[in-house]
């Protein structure tokens, strides 16, 4: 016999619950905190619920609304059918918002690729991969919405009441997410390796660093997008050319089909996350040498683009190369190119 109940945890209820006894006054607009006394000590709070008490919790539940469950000598297995993780920033004033919303929101709707989607989410994007991606714009009673899926998880980007800028990141399958922990094998042996996450609810830990992560990328990702002035003298200065030990390195021009190509191959998500290596670059670059891309990273690194780990062999984009790809990315598809074809031939 099989019994089966299915409840739904909400945090930021619980929160409130918990401010009230600890006698810090909050304000609240639907789900979401416009106000707090003391943001800290509210966010300690959130952090210390536990995995063990929210288990006790959901054992009292069904002590009192399933009890049958007793008569067969059975104990309930609780485990995670969805998540969610949201990153609330929030404005003192609503025209705060107002002023960058619309802009993050274009910006986000035309330059996240397929491979930003994963790099947010914590993956690598690869041919094999099958499942749903895209983006979806839509417009709600409590304000507009984008959403970044892959597969049965999400990223979202959306106002609650003009007022709070949420990243919300979902997943309704915990297992597409992975973490270092201990497997078990056939032959009775185990060991600690990178694998999905279980899908009961000691997995919600690792879960929620995991989840924090990918908000945190996001909100990396869009806060490149909004300052525009440090952007154009970024692009001016990494368009001049730079001379480096009497020897002449050109700037970067994103109407070069060449450049274009180096740069969106930078970008790709699995890079910003594992970094890349030579070889990697070669692989993306047909047509290119050793010698040539020993010269490209040379180049990359003279800009001061991208920056080596430690002895290894491996480079990574630093926070100029990731703001000058998108800024360029930005300025060149939302920008010029609209207003090329905007002009009509003489």
């Amino acid at each position: 016999m099989s019994i089966f109940l299915q409840i739904y945890f909400n945090g930021h209820n619980w929160l409130a619950s918990e401010l009230t006894k600890a006698g810090i006054k909050y304000t609240m607009l639907d789900n979401a905190f416009d106000n707090i006394d003391d943001f800290e000590q509210a966010q300690t709070i959130s952090d210390s619920l536990t995995i063990e008490t929210l288990h006790k919790i959901l054992d009292s539940i069904a002590e009192i609304y399933c009890p049958v469950y007793q008569e067969f000598d059975q104990v309930y297995h609780w485990s995670v059918m969805q998540a969610e993780y949201a990153t609330d920033i929030v404005f003192k004033k609503q025209e705060f918002l107002h002023s960058i919303y619309e802009r993050l929101i274009s910006t986000a709707i035309h330059t996240v690729k397929p491979e930003n989607i994963a790099t947010f989410l914590g993956h690598k994007l690869n041919g094999n991969y099958q499942d749903e991606m895209g983006n979806n714009y839509n417009i709600r009673i409590e304000g507009s919405r984008i959403k970044h899926t892959m597969g049965q998880n999400s990223i979202k980007m959306y106002d609650k009441f003009g007022k709070i800028l949420r990243i919300e990141t979902t997943t309704n399958n915990i297992s597409f997410f992975k973490h270092y922990r201990p497997v078990e094998h056939r032959d009775g042996t185990t060991t600690n390796e990178q694998a999905g996450l279980k899908k009961n609810i000691y997995s919600l830990f690792p879960l929620m660093q995991i989840l924090k992560s990918s908000n945190n990328r996001y909100l990396e990702f869009i806060s490149a997008i909004e300052d525009e002035k440090a952007g154009t003298d970024t692009l001016s200065q990494i368009s001049q050319k730079k001379v480096e030990n009497e020897r002449t390195y050109k700037g970067f021009n994103f109407f070069d089909k060449s450049d274009i190509s180096l740069l969106l191959t930078m970008a790709r998500g699995e890079f910003n996350i594992y970094g890349f290596r030579s070889k990697n670059l070669q692989k993306n670059l047909p047509g290119k040498s050793s010698s040539q891309i020993s010269r490209i990273l040379k180049r990359l690194h003279v800009f001061g683009l991208i920056k080596k780990i430690g002895k290894s062999y491996k480079y990574y984009l630093t926070d100029l190369g990731k703001s000058m790809i998108l800024t360029g990315l930005k300025v060149k598809n939302l920008v010029v190119i609209p207003e090329l074809n905007c002009m009509r031939p003489i």
